[in-house]
This record gives structure tokens, sequence and C-alpha cells, in this order.
């Protein structure tokens, strides 16, 4: 392939500054909530008052950028806006795994702050009391953002990521329970989300009194038994995270090796998804740049921990092809990642730069250029 995979680390590198330019030039914005989804045009942001489910990755990126440029003031301000985030710290949903593991442990790994290993425990301390272990995982709890049916018999595969915020917080903490329900919840997300061949549902709902599925559908896909591109890309990432922190666990890598070989194999030609893989393709069905830049961040990850070197090889090869089509196709100037879907069928920004594929594309960029070393 020739491009930015021919130029190297160089390459890779222009294309990261470009993007920790864009979040230093929102920080310092002025912005009164936090970053959710912009306007690819102009740049300006949509913000959310406490962070939703997305706040963490707007962290996350601020903690990138302090590592990769050594600038204290993307520091400053990681510390700032993660004291923001405490207040949802026991907030009844599971999508706390987002905002704690990006906003949180992301902090703790890169600069080693106090605050956010504490917040990061307390959140997953939490999370695990909110375990149903009649179901063997966690419901999307009463507070859970942007679910249409939330109840305590619904789940959906966006939950997964609060696996790796209790596997870290147990190491920590020495805390053997709070580990089996990270893992439980894992092993019991493949069983209600991810479908034989490795395709992934979105969602389930489940009988309280007996912990089975009665459904399967999606909140955000084209049908209810249609692949949504972020639900494959969620469990590709929850399961690689999962298989680094517990590498005596070799099921986690199984999992998250099925769930990417499902990808690998059903993206287009061009390796930019679309936002639902059963969408009809048309000149008018949009592409998901966050759902494809989540999907190249785990495959990397994949690579360095699958104990299969041809496959390990296999999966950087297309981790570092689908980055650089992102770079050379949806990346400006301006640092901005377009092209992001976030809900078609309610008609929100579906051509727009989103912050979680942002906060992916610029991890997986840091890595490429060797400016991020660290296991995360």
């Amino acid at each position: 392939m020739q491009g930015i995979l021919e130029a190297g680390a160089g390459a890779w590198q222009e294309a990261l500054d470009r993007m920790t330019g864009r979040v230093g030039r929102s920080m310092e914005a002025g912005l009164e909530g936090f970053p959710h989804y912009g306007d690819q045009e102009t740049g300006k942001w949509t913000t959310t008052p406490d962070g939703f489910w997305t706040g963490g990755f707007w962290v996350g990126e601020l903690w990138l950028a302090a590592s990769v440029t050594g600038e204290q003031r993307f520091l400053d301000a990681a510390r700032q806006w993660l004291g923001r985030l405490e207040a949802r710290v026991e907030s009844r949903t599971v999508f706390r795994g987002f905002l704690f593991y990006y906003g949180a442990i992301t902090g703790a790994l890169l600069h080693g702050d106090r605050l956010a290993e504490q917040l990061a425990q307390r959140a997953a301390v939490s999370l695990g009391e909110q375990f149903d272990p009649t179901a063997g995982l966690i419901p999307l709890g009463k507070e859970a953002e942007e679910a249409h049916t939330v109840g305590d018999g619904e789940a959906n595969i966006d939950g997964l990521p609060a696996t790796p915020v209790m596997l870290w917080a147990a190491a920590r903490l020495g805390d053997p329970e709070l580990r089996k329900i990270a893992l439980d919840h894992a092993y019991n997300s493949a069983r209600f989300f991810i479908r034989p061949d490795g395709g992934v549902i979105q969602s389930a709902s489940f009988d309280t009194a007996t912990g089975k599925v009665t459904r399967r559908y999606t909140h955000k896909g084209y049908a209810d038994d249609s692949i949504w591109t972020r639900a494959q890309a969620w469990a590709m990432l929850g399961y690689v995270l999962a298989a680094q922190l517990e590498q005596g666990e070799p099921r986690l890598v199984e999992l998250a090796e099925k769930v990417a070989d499902w990808w690998i194999a059903n993206i287009p030609d061009d390796l930019v998804a679309y936002w639902d893989f059963s969408a009809p393709v048309t000149a008018e069905t949009k592409r998901d740049t966050s759902g494809t830049a989540i999907a190249a961040a785990a495959l990397l990850k994949l690579s360095s921990v699958h104990p299969d070197r041809e496959k390990a090889e296999r999966y950087g090869k297309v981790a570092r092809a689908t980055a650089e089509a992102l770079v050379k196709r949806h990346l400006t100037r301006d640092g901005i990642l377009a092209d992001g879907c976030f809900d078609p069928k309610n008609d929100k920004a579906t051509a727009n730069e989103l912050i979680w594929g942002d906060y992916f594309l610029l991890e997986t960029l840091a890595r490429l250029s060797g400016r991020l070393n660290v296991t995360m």
C-alpha cells in the first residue's frame, strides 16, 4: 500500500499534530460543557453539561495530548475536566465504563494522576454493585443514556467497557469478587449479543426472574437483526481491553478474535464502514468514521496481545491500513475527523465530528507514531 504506511512514523506524526492542534483549539474555545459532536465545516461543538456517555473521551483526549506533546496546559485541562466528571461516579448507568475508562484510567496510566485513580476505583466498585447475578451481567441501568427502553431487564454491548474498568480496579484493590463480576459481565455479554458467526447485535431484553434472553434488537441500527457498526466495534474494543488486563484468560482473546474477524470479513474494500452493515448501500448511505476509528484502535491492540504472530501481524496490518484510510480521506487539515454518523434513525449528527471518533484516531496515531507505548 502506498502513502502513509511507506512514509513511516513521520507521516503519522503529522496527522497526530493536526489532531492535537484541534484538541488545543477546542480546549481554548471556552466550552461550557463537554464536547459531544461538532460541525465538521465550522468546528463548532455541541456540548453536554454532565458528559452524557461521551465526556470521558474528551478528558481522554486531553490526557493523550498532554502525553504526546509534553505541554502542561493539556494536563491542567484534563485535571479540571476530570473534576467535572466526579458527579457521575455513582450514576446508575453501565455507560460509566466509557466515562471512567477514558476519563480516569487513561490519566492514571499515562500520568499517575491520583484523583483519576480514585475516581476509576470508585466507579468500578459502583458498577459492580449494579451487577445482576441472575442474568450474569450489568443491565443498562435506570439512568442509561440514549436507551429507548430502559429497565432492569435491558442490556447492550455498549456496556462491555465496564469490564476493563472493573478488572483494572480489582487488580489494584485486590478484590477477587469484583474481578469475577467483571469476567462474568464479559462472558455473558458474549452469550447475549454475539451471533455464532461473530456478528454483534447491539441490545437484548431478558427475563429478570430467570436471566433468559427474550429478544435481541438494536437501539441505533438499521433493523433489529442488523449489525450496527458501533456495536461490532464496541465488542472488539471491550474484549481486547479485557484481554490486555487478564492475560491468563485466553477466552477473552478468542472473543476479541471472533468479532474482529467478522469486521475484517465484512468491511468495504476501502476499509471505512457504513453506519450499519445491513443498511442498503447507495450514494446517500452514511459512513461512520467513529466506528471505524474504534475498530482500528481495537485491531492495533489485538495485534499486540494475540499469541499467534501470523494473526497478530494481520490485525496490525489492517489497523494501519484503516488508520491510513481515515487520515487520507476523512481527517481535515484542521484535525477534525469528519463523517462520523451518530444517530441516523433520529437524523442527528449524521455527518459530523464525533468526540469518541476523535479520541480513538488520536490514540491510534499516537501509537503508530511511536509517541504512546503504554498498554491501555
